[in-house]
């Protein structure tokens, strides 16, 4: 059982192609995991992300803790076996969902536009951990750094994460910077807890916080670079519009340790992945293309869509659409389904229209994230990016 990260290729503009490797396979990057929250990525099978050419899956430490809970992963083999997912598999450590939820929606942070109308679950906030109440059955709960790599152990995932406090977007800088250092000192509480119990079967990243203050970000860089973690990712705050967004990644990215894997948590729209990559970002994960797809929403280049980067296959234009979602797309919907037919599974509320749309999606992003990697090698990833405008 062994990691390691080689970055085998560098373009000038900052973009690295590389390979990531875990006890369950390597990850040709820059690479896209999609979200398996609750142990699967809604409305497919493993071996439909298989034949997509999905490489990793994420999965939410947060709402597994609650059902089915991590010691019932455990007594069926982990994660990897009660799904049947045999590649690399990262789960997060709850913090985000925990203090979203708590904040009573965060619907001006560009990273997830909750509505304001979702109930608050956190309690309160110590220096021991969160104390929130379970959305499942209302039952009084406590993520500490040392239970949340402990939960993590117990799922399986090769690489987890420690618990920070992920501020959002309204709080002022004051309470940022206090909330940095708490999240400094509950990552040094989770790595310890980590390399106590360690067998070599999971590695751990450390997360950069600060917000979108650029003195706070650097000083969390810095921190996370000093501490004997595998690799590292970008969370937090990123911002309420695309350009603060890109102006924290590409602060990040000049401060980061250059040699370890970078992950950047929750970001998953085109542009934003052609931004990241060249901010030396490796792996990328968002629920965007799935979520996007059971409503009906397909990606495509902005030249094939109007410069949306989508069609919405509810729309009445579609009904009688005999052309495929894309014709240069090898995806299994678009080669076996019209646009008419999934507008007329879509509206009549089959489920395999929201099947097929999810295919597309995923096979998209994996084409996409195969295409940015030759495009590193060989050098021209502005004009691939040119294509998807």
């Amino acid at each position: 059982m062994s990691f390691s990260f080689e970055i085998l290729q560098r373009s000038a503009d900052g973009a690295r192609r590389g390979r990531l490797s875990t006890p369950h396979g390597a990850v040709e990057t820059p690479a896209f995991f999609f979200c398996g929250t609750r142990g699967s990525v809604k409305g497919l099978s493993v071996q439909q992300l298989r034949a997509c050419g999905t490489q990793g899956m994420l999965a939410n430490t947060y709402h597994l803790h609650l059902r089915p809970g991590e010691e019932t992963v455990a007594t069926l083999g982990g994660l990897h076996a009660m799904m049947g997912w045999s590649g690399p598999l990262f789960t997060d450590s709850g913090g985000f969902q925990i203090f979203s939820l708590g904040h009573g929606g965060v619907a001006q942070e560009i990273k997830c536009r909750r509505s304001a109308g979702e109930p608050k679950t956190l309690l309160r906030i110590s220096e021991e951990g969160a104390f929130f109440r379970s959305y499942v059955d209302g039952s009084l709960r406590t993520l500490t750094p040392e239970s949340s790599i402990h939960i993590q152990k117990l799922l399986g995932a090769d690489i987890v994460l420690p618990l920070d406090e992920c501020t959002p977007y309204h709080v002022d800088r004051d309470y940022t910077a206090r909330s940095l250092e708490r999240s400094h000192r509950w990552e040094l509480r989770s790595l310890a807890e980590f390399q106590r119990n360690s067998d070599g079967s999971q590695a751990p990243y450390g997360i950069v916080q600060g917000g979108v203050y650029e003195d706070l970000r650097k000083i969390s860089c810095d921190f996370v670079s000093r501490q004997d973690f595998f690799g590292q990712a970008i969370g937090g705050s990123l911002g309420g519009d695309r350009e603060e967004m890109e102006r924290v990644v590409a602060t990040v990215g000049r401060f980061l340790h250059p040699l370890r894997p970078t992950h950047l948590l929750g970001i998953g729209g085109v542009r934003d992945i052609f931004h990241g990559v060249r901010q030396g970002v490796d792996t990328f994960d968002c629920v965007h293309p799935t979520r996007m797809a059971r409503h009906g929403g397909a990606l495509l280049p902005n030249s094939l869509s109007e410069g949306t980067g989508h069609i919405n296959l509810h729309s009445g234009r579609f009904a009688r659409d005999r052309e495929p979602i894309d014709r240069s797309c090898d995806c299994y919907a678009c080669r076996t389904a019209s646009r008419a037919y999934l507008h007329h599974l879509l509206r009549s509320r089959e489920t395999l229209g929201g099947q097929l749309v999810t295919i597309h999606n995923v096979r998209f992003m994996n084409r996409l994230m195969e295409q940015i990697r030759e495009a590193i090698g060989m050098n021209f990833l502005d004009r691939l990016e040119a294509t998807y405008r």
